[in-house]
C-alpha cells in the first residue's frame, strides 16, 4: 500500500511545481512560500481531525518531536531555495536538480539508517546523476570572471533545495516512526510556517503582500493544496516503506512536472535533456525491482 501513497505523492508534487511557478511569477519567492505554507497547514490539520489522530498528540515523545522539528526546519530551507530557483530559472532545469536529492538520500539512508546499497541501487544512482547532469549542463562560455552571473543563481538555489530535501527525508523517516503520519506532517508544517514567516519579516517583504494580484493568489493557494496532498501521501508511505525506495518514487514527479511545463509554460527539452530525463526515470524505476 505504501507504494500507492508514494506514487500519489509524485503526482501531487508534479502539480505543485507548475502551480507554484505561475503563482510566484509576480510575487516575492519568500512571501509566496509563507503564503503556501498557511494553506498546507490548514490542509494538514484538517486531515488530522478527520482521522482523529489529534487524540494521540500527548503520546508524542520528546525524541520524535525533536526530529519532526528538525525535519520541518530542513523542509523550510528546501522550500525557500526551491521556490527562489523556480522564480528565476526554468522549471525543466530546476526540477531535475531538486530531484537529484534521491542520490544523497540513499547515501544518508545507508550511513544513518543502515539501509543497504545494492549493486542495483548503485547503478540507479549513477543513472540519476548522469541524467541530471545532461538536463542542466550547458556549453561553457568564455567569461573571465569568477563571479556567478545573476542569471545562473538559480543553480545554487536548486542544489541547496536538493541538499535540504535529502535531510528532510532522513529526519522525517526517523521522526515519523513514533507518530501517526498525518499528525507528524501537521507538526512539521507548524515549524515550516514559523520559519517561512520569520524570513519574510526579517527581509521586510511583508509589505509586498498587498501587491499580489488575484491570479497569483489563486495559483499559490492551489499549489498549497497540491503540496498538502503530496506531503500526506509521502509521509504515509515513509511510515511503512523504506526511505531509499519511497523517495525515488516520489521523485518521479519530474515526469509530470516536465510534461506540464511543456504544455503550460512552453518550456521545451533538447535531445540531450530528453536523454537525461530518460536516464533519471530509468534509474528511479530500477529501484523498484
Amino acid at each position: 500500500m505504501w507504494i500507492l501513497f508514494a506514487f500519489g505523492s509524485a503526482v501531487f508534487a508534479g502539480l505543485t511545481a507548475i502551480l507554484s511557478k505561475i503563482g510566484i511569477k509576480n510575487t516575492d519567492s519568500n512571501v509566496a512560500t509563507a503564503i503556501r505554507t498557511v494553506v498546507v497547514l490548514l490542509f494538514s490539520w484538517l486531515m488530522v481531525f478527520i482521522v482523529g489522530s489529534q487524540r494521540t498528540l500527548g503520546d508524542v515523545s520528546g525524541r520524535t518531536l525533536l526530529f519532526l522539528i528538525l525535519s520541518g526546519l530542513a523542509t523550510g530551507a528546501s522550500w525557500l531555495c526551491y521556490f527562489k530557483a523556480l522564480q528565476i530559472g526554468d522549471v525543466n532545469k530546476v526540477t531535475p536538480i531538486d530531484k537529484s536529492s534521491t542520490v544523497l538520500t540513499m547515501i544518508l539512508a545507508f550511513v544513518l539508517l543502515g539501509e543497504k546499497i545494492t549493486a542495483l541501487k548503485a547503478g540507479a544512482m549513477i543513472l540519476i546523476g548522469v541524467g541530471t547532469y545532461l538536463m542542466v549542463h550547458k556549453k561553457k562560455e568564455n567569461v573571465a570572471t569568477t563571479v556567478i552571473p545573476k542569471s545562473n543563481m538559480w543553480l545554487i538555489y536548486a542544489f541547496g533545495a536538493a541538499v535540504f530535501a535529502s535531510m528532510t527525508a532522513i529526519l522525517g523517516k526517523i521522526g515519523i516512526e513514533g507518530v501517526e503520519s498525518n499528525l507528524g506532517t501537521a507538526i512539521r508544517t507548524i515549524v515550516v510556517l514559523i520559519m517561512a514567516w520569520m524570513i519574510v519579516f526579517v527581509t521586510k517583504k511583508q509589505k509586498t503582500i498587498k501587491e499580489i494580484d488575484r491570479k497569483s493568489w489563486i495559483f499559490l493557494v492551489l499549489s498549497g493544496f497540491a503540496t498538502g496532498g503530496s506531503w500526506l501521501c509521502y509521509y504515509r508511505a515513509l511510515q511503512s516503506g523504506p526511505a531509499s525506495v519511497v523517495v525515488p518514487i516520489d521523485k518521479l514527479s519530474i515526469v509530470f512536472t516536465i510534461a506540464f511545463s511543456y504544455f503550460f509554460l512552453k518550456e521545451r527539452l533538447t535531445v540531450k535533456s530528453t536523454t537525461g530525463l530518460a536516464l533519471i526515470v530509468t534509474g528511479t524505476l530500477s529501484l523498484l525491482l
